[in-house]
């Protein structure tokens, strides 16, 4: 049996950081817990910590479900709900329902077999088949991102649709008529909502819908390039971009760059999301700003007070949201 001195000595720090480390791990910094936690695997050990949390039927671990966790929109999230979840002795184990589907289901039966104590979604699509009346029989929930009324789980999110309605509003007001939209996928409840932004702004403005100027993509950078060459090859293109996320901007930023347009001189785009990258491209990005770390750590917060056994009500819980204008948008040329 391995003891708390091998894994000090594997870690190369004293027993007294291993135990802190183990007992009260939000006492430690993130990279020391690290080492103890690669050593506790190496050397077998159990302590007796664990013990105790089995014995509680509590695993002190949290299950993260991603829809794409290479997408750079989740990173600030995902930061949020694992420094809430270390603060309060917790791990987070993260899934890709994009990309993995057998990694997901094996982290989903960690919930249902009592391994890991509950479950964030960062997308409305539950991981498991469940009818209606057998998800009060589910385990603890939380939804971040994205709120679907029948899934009656506890939500944290913002208001996509007015979000969406200053962003475009913001368009109009410069004196935009033809005005495109890079939505993302139609299953995704958040684009239904931005898309209602985009026709109530253009309404509001006294402008006629063109069905042409919706191009649907994946939030990647290629479908956002794929998009602005499609729209910008119509008979009459538009002067002005919004699209769904900071990615397929920016992918339809450098395309139309590509294609010997001026942004914004001759095309200009707003984006969602103010991930990273959006300040830093040339022109930095005008876009819509999501708390998105105080989204993942509130959901985590809520989380804990689901697993303490408090009354947290189901249903949405709004954030606010905001449009930081940069330079990637400017008045029409004619």
């Amino acid at each position: 049996m391995a003891t708390m001195k091998d894994v000090a000595q594997l870690a190369g720090v004293s027993t007294a950081t291993v135990s802190r480390a183990l007992m009260n791990p939000e006492k430690v910094s993130a990279s020391t817990r690290k080492k103890v936690e690669q050593a506790v695997m190496e050397a077998g050990y159990s302590p007796n910590s664990l013990a105790r949390n089995l014995r509680r039927n509590e695993s002190k671990t949290i299950v993260t479900i991603v829809p794409d966790i290479c997408d750079p929109y989740f990173t600030e999230i995902i930061r949020g709900i694992e420094e809430a979840a270390m603060e309060h002795g917790y791990l987070v184990l993260l899934g890709d329902s994009g990309q993995q589907k057998t990694r997901e289901n094996s982290f989903v039966n960690l919930v249902f077999t009592k391994q890991a104590d509950g479950m964030l979604l960062l997308g409305t699509d539950l991981p498991f088949d469940v009818s209606k009346p057998e998800q009060k029989n589910l385990p603890p929930l939380v939804m971040a991102c994205e709120y679907a009324p029948e899934l009656e789980l506890p939500t944290v999110h913002i208001d996509n649709l007015t979000a969406a309605y200053e962003a475009v509003n913001y368009l109009t007001q410069m004196g935009h008529k033809r005005i495109a939209q890079i939505s993302g996928p139609d299953q995704a409840a958040l684009c239904q909502f931005r898309s209602q932004g985009y026709q109530q702004a253009l309404r509001r403005g006294g402008i006629e819908l063109n069905p042409a100027y919706t191009v649907k993509g994946d939030f990647s950078f290629a479908a956002g390039a794929r998009a602005v060459t499609a729209l910008l090859s119509l008979p009459e293109p538009p002067t002005a971009l919004f699209c769904h996320s900071d990615v397929m901007a920016i992918g339809a930023m450098q395309q139309a760059k590509r294609l010997g347009l001026r942004v914004p001189q001759d095309l200009s785009i707003v984006g969602f999301d103010d991930i990273q990258f959006a300040e830093y491209c040339d022109p930095p990005l005008t876009t819509v700003s999501q708390p998105r770390y105080e989204i993942g750590r509130q959901a985590m917060l809520m989380l804990l007070e689901l697993l303490k056994g408090k009354d947290v009500r189901a249903g949405s819980r709004l954030l606010d949201a905001k449009l930081v204008i940069r330079e990637s948008a400017a008045p029409p040329s004619m």
